[in-house]
Parts: structure tokens; sequence; C-alpha cells
């Protein structure tokens, strides 16, 4: 049988199982309008709605289309076990108006496939049940008090936070990079009632910057399940839960500076290291918990510019912290004779954003080239579980 033979073959197969969500969300992840798709395809933006919606579906052939146009196989399409696009909420994106909405749809895509990945590989392994802790605020309510929950919930005890990554992935949060086409849009999260979610920016490559955003994400899984993305109030609380998740005030407001006169930016730089979060955010912290005033704050603020120090800090740790859970599932896997190329297969996704979500750093690093010794998460193969004891 030829290859062009098996294409069609496999392409008539799944127009009988052809599932339009699955088009929408390839559509949505090489970023194009249905206008531009029909353009592709040489058929109406009608016939386009029609097939998304269900109400009609293609013929072979045009699946066949459908997956050149789009660089994906035809098998991409074809109906899974859970609607991933109808069981994610409405993601968190930072600025609304930053970004167009093909954008934020592209980049919420790639966050449905991350979360279709990691379903197919919990076929082969058994990753952490989720276990984020639900507390709703409105809008006049208390980030803080939400933020020393999750301590009290994880048992984090007093003082810094460890591994802030690992310790969401631990807690059964799926945290992976987008990829470079994504990159204008900055870190986000959703929950997709399959596996809580966390994207990081891919550019972002500042330590203590991203742990800030993971801390900022993680609040708005466990306070905004039901609020309107994107709003003032729901971002700055998400600031608050991440200040006081990373900086207690119980702990830390006493050790802040209560001016910026002789030693205080070495108290900066040591508290920066100790806690894992940036100078700026230090500063900012002084200043919500009344150790600095309004005019101190904005002065050492314009020392920090007039440095260079906005965008880029000084310090000790230059590498960001790296996820850990699908990275170490296909580690295993390879381990037990399941290679990438069958995951890809059953998956049924694009190599390259295969690759890109199962990667440990941004620029996609396979797992296979980093060191054996590299830590990883609590995955469990489910092979192994299935064997013998001796």
């Amino acid at each position: 049988m030829t290859g062009r033979t098996r294409a069609s073959d496999r392409a008539a197969e799944v127009a009988a199982l052809f599932d339009g969500a699955r088009l929408t969300l390839a559509r949505h992840l090489a970023g194009l309008r249905k206008s531009d798709l029909a353009t592709r395809v040489d058929k109406s933006p009608t016939a386009v709605a029609a097939w998304e919606s269900g109400a009609k579906r293609p013929t072979a052939a045009t699946v066949a289309q459908l997956a050149l146009a789009l660089s994906v196989e035809p098998g991409f399409f074809a109906a899974r076990p859970d609607d991933v696009a109808a069981l994610s909420a409405t993601p968190h994106f930072r600025s609304l108006r930053s970004t167009s909405q093909l954008v934020r749809d592209q980049a919420f895509a790639y966050g449905q496939l991350a979360t279709d990945i990691a379903t197919t590989l919990e076929r082969h392994v058994e990753f952490p049940e989720p276990d984020v802790p639900s507390h709703p605020v409105t809008a006049d309510g208390d980030p803080e008090r939400a933020a020393r929950l999750v301590r009290e919930r994880w048992g984090l005890g007093p003082g810094p936070v460890g591994h802030l990554v690992r310790l969401l992935e631990n807690h059964g949060v799926l945290v992976v990079f987008s990829p470079p086409q994504t990159a204008s849009v900055d870190a986000y999260s959703f929950d997709s009632r399959l596996r809580p979610v966390v994207v990081l920016n891919p550019i972002k490559r500042d330590y203590y910057r991203q742990r800030f955003d993971v801390a900022h994400e993680l609040g708005h899984l466990v306070m905004h399940a039901d609020a309107e993305p994107g709003g003032r109030v729901v971002e700055d609380q998400a600031h608050r839960f991440a200040a006081e998740l990373l900086m207690p005030a119980a702990e830390i407001r006493e050790r802040l500076p209560a001016t910026m006169g002789g030693r205080a930016w070495l108290t900066l730089a040591r508290l920066k290291e100790q806690w894992g979060v940036s100078m700026q955010a230090l500063l900012y912290r002084a200043r919500r918990l009344g150790r600095l005033g309004e005019v101190s704050y904005r002065n050492a603020m314009a020392t920090v510019s007039a440095r260079g120090w906005r965008r880029d800090e000084p310090g000790l740790i230059n590498t960001i912290e790296q996820p850990s859970l699908l990275p170490r599932a296909v580690e295993l896997l390879a381990q037990e004779g399941i290679d990438d190329r069958i995951l890809i297969e059953q998956c049924r996704v694009p190599p390259d954003l295969f690759r890109t979500v199962t990667a440990r750093t941004p620029d996609g690093t396979p797992p296979a080239l980093l060191s054996p010794e590299t830590p990883g998460g609590r995955v469990v193969s489910l092979l192994d579980r299935r064997r013998p004891a001796h």
C-alpha cells in the first residue's frame, strides 16, 4: 500500500468520526480565522462554520485538504474520549488589550493541546491528582487569606517556598512553556476540569519574575474559577495572592527596609536571594505593608530605573525553574521502549508541538538530551505497576 493510499484511507476513516471541535482547535493553533481557512481549502466560510459546529461533516477529500492546510495529520480531527475545549474554562490572560483575540485563541488552543497530550500520556503513566484548593474571592475579598489557605493546605510551613513549578506539578497542575509564536501573550492559566494548566512565556527567562508569574497564575486557579478574566480587580487580587504566598506578611514585614538609606539595597539583595523574588516585588511589598512610604517607594523605583534594573536586575540565579511532569513521563516511557514517535502517533499531534509541550526548557530541549540526574516530578509508570513483584 502506498503512502498516498494510506493517507487517503486515514482521511476516509476520520471523515466518519470527524469532530468539529478538533477542527476549531487546529484552526486556532494555526492562528487562522474561518475565512482564512476557507480560502486555503477553496471552500466558503459558511462551510467551515458548519464543520466546526457539527452541522455538517466534510468529505474524506476535504479532510485531507484541511489537514494539509493546518499542518496536522488527518487523525488530529478524529473524536477523542474528552472534548478538551468543552471542558476548559475561560483562560486568565493578563491584558486583553495588548493582544488580539486571534493571538489569544492561538495561545489558548496550545494550552488545550497540552492538556490533550497529558491525557493521552496518562494511559501509560500516573500523574499526581489535581489538588488545588478552591477559595473564590469577591471584588472586595481577601486574596491574602486565600494564599495562607494554600500554604496551610499544601503543608508549606514557614519560610520561603522552594521550587514553585515543581510544587504545582506535585499537586496536579500541568505547567508548560508556550511556543514562540504565542510569545506576545504573557503567562496565563485555566482549569480544564481534566487538570489545571499554567502556560509560561518562553521569552521571560528571569528566575525571580517567573516564580511570581507562577504564583500569580496559581492565584487565578484558586480564586477566580468564575471571575471575568483580564479585569484590573482580578489581576490585582492575583498579584496580592502571589505576594502573600511568596512573602508572607507575618514573616517578612519586619525584615523589609523602612528607609532606603544606608544598607537598604544590601538588605533587599539578600532578601531577594532568600525568598526567590525580585527587588521590585520586595519594594512593592514594603509599600503595601506600610514599611515604606509613598515618597520613599517612588524614589527607590527611580533608582531601579536609573540602574537599568527594571528588566534586568542583578541576581545569583540565572536559570529558570523548569517543568518536569510531562518530560519525566516521556523519559520513563522511553525506558519502557515507548519512544516519542509512538507517543506522537497516539496523541495525533504535530511532532514539533509535541516536543514543545513535553520539553523542560523554552527552547524545546528534548528530555533525552538532559542529564539523567535532572530531578523529575512524581510520575509513576503504569507499566511498572502492572509487573508482578519478584
